[in-house]
């Protein structure tokens, strides 16, 4: 468990069109399942910043699968509307492809798009991701991203300074302990991409970010507690966000 949510299986408009013509080209001769997943956390932790401001929030994941391996879905979190970003609703459309390459290990890349919506915004902080990950089962993941257009503040939050590029690696776990109960852990490491031309320099800085926790399934609920620990000093360089450093956080989720 690397963020404080359960983990989802360019455009906006590029990735519904996507989706539809995919969904509507397969349907007719392969199968589609459908699921999802509802959760309540105590605190919205993504890559080591609290995006909900250290309250809690409301998310639902809502995806369809292909036999073919092709999966879409939507992820949507509440927020604090009155902390940056200044939206009430974090809404992720993601769209991707699973490739088996045994019957246990599958690599997977997908596509996501972050928009910031309600709440009172007076610009833009919507950007778009993509993801390559490997994984063994469901007890270890490694994933690589990269966003060529994240939003970069300055002097602790207090002014935009752009967008650039970021790339984010991570690699989380769970280790069966007993019936039900599971140990859970992540590490990751951020990385803003900036520039030594003056007179706008802004040199490149990344920070780390982990947890340790652990988590109960029976039947389709499941309960994560994790400690969040975060790079503080460096981080706050970034993002107006507070840092989830040194803090506990808990998740109830219901799949379906």
């Amino acid at each position: 468990m690397i963020q404080s949510r359960r983990a989802c299986p360019m455009r906006a408009g590029f990735l519904c069109t996507w989706a539809l013509a995919s969904l509507t080209a397969a349907s007719w001769a392969r199968a589609v399942s459908f699921g999802g997943d509802l959760a309540l956390t105590s605190d919205y932790i993504y890559r080591g910043y609290s995006e909900s401001n250290n309250k809690a929030a409301l998310q639902l994941d809502l995806h369809a699968s292909l036999q073919t391996g092709t999966f879409i879905g939507i992820w949507m979190s509440t927020l604090d509307k009155h902390s940056r970003p200044w939206a009430s609703l974090d809404v992720e459309e993601y769209i991707g492809q699973r490739f088996d390459l045994s019957s246990a290990w599958n690599t997977s890349i997908t596509a996501t798009n972050y928009q910031y919506l309600g709440g009172h915004q007076g610009y833009s902080s919507d950007y778009q991701q993509i993801t390559a990950s490997l994984s063994y089962l469901d007890r270890w993941t490694f994933s690589l991203s990269a966003i060529p257009n994240m939003l970069r503040y300055a002097h602790y939050g207090e002014y935009r300074l752009g967008r650039y590029p970021a790339y984010d690696a991570e690699t989380s776990g769970q280790w069966l302990i007993g019936k039900g109960f599971f140990v859970t852990g992540g590490i990751g490491y951020y990385l803003f991409m900036g520039t030594d031309s003056m007179p706008t320099r802004h040199p490149s800085i990344g920070y780390a970010y982990g947890n340790l926790g652990l988590a109960y399934e029976w039947r389709t609920l499941r309960l994560d507690v994790g400690y969040f620990l975060t790079e503080k000093a460096r981080a706050q360089r970034l993002f107006p966000y507070p840092s989830a450093n040194n803090r506990f956080a808990g998740t109830l989720s219901w799949r379906f």
